[in-house]
């Protein structure tokens, strides 16, 4: 990154900080991708960490706070790194999954990214999501619109043009919805809800990494997003190229009420640009009432 004024916090230069430091990390991980990859487990089973997650989050901890210095980073691995103040005192940070789809990548499925959103005053100002292997890089700048940048050039992907409501069934969703964890936490109720929506909808995908899920629907390849026990990182970056692209996003917490900042909502829907998506947005309010009981303290007869 040559040439950085370390006095330029805009949120333009910020996402050409963070656009920087994920091709940085990109052909490393290309390299690595389809190879002999050992994976453990974190939490479960279904939580997978390699050592390119934890190599990739640790370069680009060096290249975002010596482009920013003064702020922090808040990765998926190694948790909070930085003060997160500039000398001025501005609270400049970083939110950074350096694998998103870790279980894919591991599994040699294209579908993973590295995921990185700019945060002032800890609203979440620039993004990017870049996937090397399916060729793919979307960014953000808040109120400045979204692009994406791949084979076929660059090209922004707010498109202002109203769409005509196509019924539900016509409509393809995307969710990793029910993990094994909501099953084991929800039991049939999870399941029977997955079943509403695979009768509902055209077709529902599992792609099995958030940022990319809000990116597809920010480029309008997937009509809603069912997000489901998110973390900041899973999120933070996929939700502001989504609304700057036009869509929406639906943040609420285990009881169902709005989030603001809309980055730290464990559950979300997002909805490409002119969707409406009833029932999607039905069972997200379903999961929110049954995390609510699980909360709810036991009463006595």
């Amino acid at each position: 990154m040559v040439g950085v004024d370390h006095r330029d916090r805009s949120p333009e230069r910020l996402c050409t900080i963070a656009r920087e430091a994920a091709a940085s990390v990109a052909g490393p991980l290309v390299d690595a991708f389809r190879g002999s990859i050992s994976a453990r487990t974190k939490a479960s089973a279904h939580d997978l960490v390699t050592e390119h997650d934890v190599y990739t989050e640790g370069r680009l901890v060096e290249l975002l706070t010596a482009a920013v210095p003064g702020s922090s980073v808040l990765g998926e691995e190694g948790g909070r790194i930085g003060p997160g103040h500039d000398d001025d005192g501005t609270r400049v940070g970083w939110i950074v999954d350096p694998i998103d789809g870790t279980s894919n990548f591991a599994h040699g499925f294209e579908m993973f990214s590295v995921s990185i959103a700019a945060t002032l005053e800890d609203e979440v100002v620039a993004a990017v999501v870049h996937a090397p292997a399916a060729g793919l890089a979307f960014s953000a700048v808040r109120g400045r619109g979204a692009q994406l940048v791949d084979r076929h050039g660059v090209r922004g992907l707010h498109d202002p043009s109203p769409r005509a409501q196509e019924p539900e069934t016509a409509l393809n969703l995307v969710t990793s919805f029910p993990a094994a964890e909501a099953l084991e936490l929800e039991g049939p109720a999870a399941a029977e809800d997955f079943s509403r929506l695979v009768t509902t909808y055209s077709t529902v995908r599992r792609v099995v990494s958030g940022a990319l899920e809000l990116c597809f629907a920010a480029a309008g390849w997937a009509d809603a997003v069912l997000t489901v026990d998110a973390r900041p990182w899973d999120v933070a970056a996929g939700q502001l190229i989504l609304q700057e692209a036009g869509g929406r996003l639906i943040p609420r917490d285990d009881f169902g009420r709005p989030v603001d900042p809309p980055h730290l909502a464990p559950h979300c829907m997002g909805l490409a640009p002119g969707v409406e998506a009833p029932t999607a947005i039905e069972v997200l309010e379903e999961i929110c009432a049954r995390r609510s009981a699980a909360r709810r303290p036991t009463q006595e007869p």
